[in-house]
C-alpha cells in the first residue's frame, strides 16, 4: 500500500514545539504503523543562519533575562509582514525539502512556520497535491499570541482551547477551519496513569521519597531556565511536612549544584533529575508544580490534575503571559514574583490546606476529557485526501470515564 507523507515544521524555541512534533509522529506510528511517513524538520535552525541566531538568542533570553523578550517578540512579529506570501530567509532549504520529500501534508507546530510556508508548498507541489495545517499550543489570546500563527489559507487550524480558537478567528482565521482538540501529548501519557496506590509506590520506589508528604514539583523547560536554589529554602523549613521533586532540564551546572545542595540538607526528602522524559509520571506524583508559563508542562499538569504555581521571577515572556492569563482567570493557579512570595504561599498551605484544595477544584473546572486519536485522524485524513488513498488505523485502548485506561 502507498504511504502518505507528512512534513512537520518545528523549531527549538523552548521545548514545547519539538515535543508536540514528536508526539504527533509517535501517534501516527501508534495508529497507522508504516502506512504514514512523518518527517520532522527544525526548519528555522536548519534553513538559515539568520534564523538559527534568532533561535539561540531566544533561548538565551529565556534562561537569563525573560524581560528582554518583550522587545524581541515585537521584532519577530515583523515576520508576519515579511512572509506574507512566500518564504524569504531559508527559502532554498525549504524548497529542497519539499521537492525531495513531496509531502501530502505540511503541518506547522510553530508560530513562525505558517505564513509563506503554506503558499510556497502549494506553488511547488500543486494545490491539489498538498494540504496544510497548524496546531497552535497557546492557551488564550491577546498580546503574546503571534500574528504569525494565523495563515488564513490553512486547510485546518487546531487550537488547544476555545479561548485561543476565538482569538485566531479574530485575527482572520475562517471559522469553518477552526478546531479545538486539546493536548497533543505522547501516547504513553494516556497509558501510564497512576492510580492512588500506584502513586504512593512510585514516590517511594522510583523517587526515594515518602509516600504521604505534601510534594512540590520544581519544574523547568528543556532549556533549564529555573530558580530552584531561590525557592528550595522555603520548603526545607518544613522538612517534616513537605518534600520536593526537582528537574533541571538540559542545564548540567544547575543539576550539579543541586546535587551538592541536597547532600548538605539530609533532613529534606528531595528527588533531583536533569532532563526528564517522564514528566507525566512526576506530575502525577506531585501535589503542586512550580513552573514558568510553558504550554507543554501546563497542559500536562492540567490533564493530570496537578495545580500550578507560576514562577514569574525575572519577568514573564509574552507567550507565557497567555498561559498565565488562562489559568489565573479561572482561579486555577498561584503566581509568585520572588522567593518571599513563594515562602508565604508555602507557609499558608502548611498551616491551612483549604486554599490549595480550592486551587485544585478550580483547575478541575478547566479540564476536559478528550479522545486523543481524533486530532491525529483529522490530520492524517487531510494527507490521505491529497494522496488519494484511504488508510485503516490500529485500535487504541479507549479511555474510561475517569480518564484512565482499563
Amino acid at each position: 500500500m502507498s504511504k502518505v507523507r507528512i512534513l512537520v515544521l518545528t523549531s527549538s524555541t523552548g521545548g514545547g514545539h519539538d515535543t508536540r512534533a514528536q508526539a504527533f509522529a509517535e501517534w501516527c506510528f501508534q495508529l497507522y504503523r508504516h502506512d504514514v511517513d512523518v518527517q520532522i524538520e527544525q526548519m528555522l535552525e536548519e534553513s538559515s543562519r539568520f534564523y538559527r541566531g534568532g533561535v539561540n538568542f531566544y533561548n538565551w533570553i529565556q534562561r537569563r533575562s525573560p524581560w528582554m523578550h518583550k522587545a524581541f517578540y515585537t521584532i519577530v512579529e515583523g515576520l508576519s509582514l515579511l512572509n506574507r506570501r512566500t518564504v524569504i530567509f531559508g527559502r532554498l532549504y525549504y524548497e529542497r525539502v519539499l521537492r525531495e520529500y513531496r509531502p501530502h501534508l505540511v503541518l506547522s507546530v510553530h508560530d513562525c512556520l505558517n505564513r509563506g510556508y503554506f503558499q510556497l508548498a502549494r506553488k511547488l507541489l500543486g494545490p491539489a497535491n498538498v494540504r496544510c495545517a497548524t496546531y497552535c499550543g497557546e492557551f488564550s489570546g491577546g498580546w503574546g499570541y503571534s500574528w504569525n500563527w494565523v495563515e488564513p489559507t490553512v486547510d485546518l487550524y487546531f487550537s488547544r482551547t476555545s479561548t485561543a480558537s476565538d482569538y485566531a478567528i479574530k485575527l482572520g482565521l475562517p471559522p469553518h477551519k477552526a478546531r479545538v482538540r486539546g493536548y497533543l501529548m505522547q501516547p504513553r501519557t494516556y497509558l501510564e496513569v497512576l492510580a492512588p496506590e500506584a502513586r504512593r509506590r512510585y514516590r517511594t520506589r522510583q523517587l526515594g521519597l515518602k509516600p504521604d508528604l505534601f510534594t512540590v514539583f520544581l519544574a523547568t523547560g528543556a532549556n533549564g531556565a529555573n530558580n530552584h536554589r531561590e525557592l528550595l529554602p522555603a520548603l526545607v523549613r518544613y522538612a517534616d511536612k513537605v518534600q520536593a521533586i526537582v528537574v533541571c532540564g538540559r542545564n548540567q551546572q544547575v543539576y550539579n549544584d543541586l546535587v551538592h545542595w541536597r547532600a548538605q540538607h539530609p533532613e529534606f526528602s528531595c528527588f533531583i533529575d536533569s532532563y526528564s522524559d517522564v514528566m507525566h509520571l512526576l506530575l502525577q506524583a506531585s501535589d503542586v508544580v512550580v513552573t514558568r508559563g510553558g504550554t507543554t508542562t501546563c497542559a500536562k499538569a492540567l490533564h493530570f490534575k496537578c495545580p500550578i504555581v507560576f514562577n514569574a521571577i525575572g519577568g514573564i515572556m509574552p507567550q507565557e503571559r497567555l498561559t498565565v492569563k488562562f489559568f489565573r482567570n479561572g482561579g486555577a493557579a498561584e503566581f509568585v514574583q520572588n522567593a518571599a512570595q513563594f515562602r508565604d504561599l508555602i507557609d499558608r498551605w502548611v498551616t491551612d490546606r483549604s486554599s490549595h484544595q480550592r486551587l485544585l477544584e478550580n483547575s478541575l473546572k478547566l479540564r476536559y476529557e478528550e479522545d486523543p486519536t481524533v486530532l491525529i485522524e483529522e490530520l492524517v485524513g487531510l494527507a490521505q485526501e491529497a494522496a488519494g488513498i484511504k488508510l485503516s488505523r490500529q485500535p487504541f485502548p479507549p479511555l474510561n470515564g475517569n480518564g484512565r485506561l482499563p
